[in-house]
């Protein structure tokens, strides 16, 4: 048979190039494709409950401890709180990214993901987590800027909900430290929303050790903070919100 003109083998291999490229294009973005529609539909407060399996006795151990605490069966019987572990909502490609959602997640830091009680409005929100012993400033002890970060998260996420579009930004947070928060120890976090103005919420709360039933907590932490949420926040919900 008659051998094809260059020009049609020049198009074979032009068609072949294409189909080759969009094929490794496809193959690159999936992974970009299933984090955005991950971040575009987080799992619900229920399913980050059935997120986390611990994979180690210690994870277990306190795992255990945190959802069998007389403080947690108590919460459970408020109709008025949400119950999650949101660090599970953000997608697994970009927990490596975040501070407490994965770089200090894990055996050794915050051991299990933190266990988080909302209640409706923003009006309060506790939160029970342990912290391991590589967390530490001076040896035995954990370090106070990390007493700080927990505090400035979870205050902030206490008045999320009571803000009009759901987010904020920390603009003061003042943090007056009490104890030595030993590492290898279970603390709570107890936070409530003490004003609300416009783009503005005041919130105040404190750390405290998570001690068993009948036992005095020592207080760790006490925090006050503002949040507010940005100018350009209702903008990017509208366009968000758009079909």
């Amino acid at each position: 048979p008659a051998r094809p003109s260059f020009l049609r083998r020049a198009a074979n291999v032009f068609a072949l190039g294409i189909v080759f490229t969009t094929l490794g294009i496809a193959m690159t973005a999936a992974p970009a494709v299933q984090s955005a529609n991950e971040l575009l539909s987080p799992p619900t407060d229920a399913e980050t409950l059935e997120q986390f399996v611990p994979e180690t006795d210690h994870q277990r151990e306190v795992d255990n401890y945190i959802n069998t605490h007389p403080l947690t069966q108590t919460l459970r019987a408020k109709s008025e709180f949400s119950e999650s572990r949101p660090h599970l909502k953000i997608p697994a490609a970009y927990r490596g990214y975040n501070l407490t959602g994965g770089t200090l997640l894990g055996p050794g830091r915050i051991v299990v993901p933190p266990l988080i009680f909302a209640e409706r409005a923003g009006k309060s929100l506790v939160s029970l987590l342990y912290l391991g012993d590589e967390l530490c400033g001076h040896p035995g002890i954990v370090h106070g800027g990390l007493l700080a970060t927990i505090l400035d998260e979870g205050l902030g996420r206490c008045c999320f909900a009571a803000l009009p579009q759901k987010i904020g930004l920390t603009a003061n947070l003042n943090v007056n430290y009490r104890a030595p928060a030993p590492a290898g120890s279970y603390v709570v976090l107890k936070a409530a929303t003490t004003r609300v103005e416009g783009r503005k919420a005041w919130v105040e709360g404190r750390l405290e050790t998570l001690v068993a039933e009948g036992e005095t907590p020592t207080v760790l932490a006490e925090a006050t903070a503002l949040f507010v949420m940005p100018k350009h926040a209702a903008v990017s919900a509208s366009l968000r919100d758009t079909p």
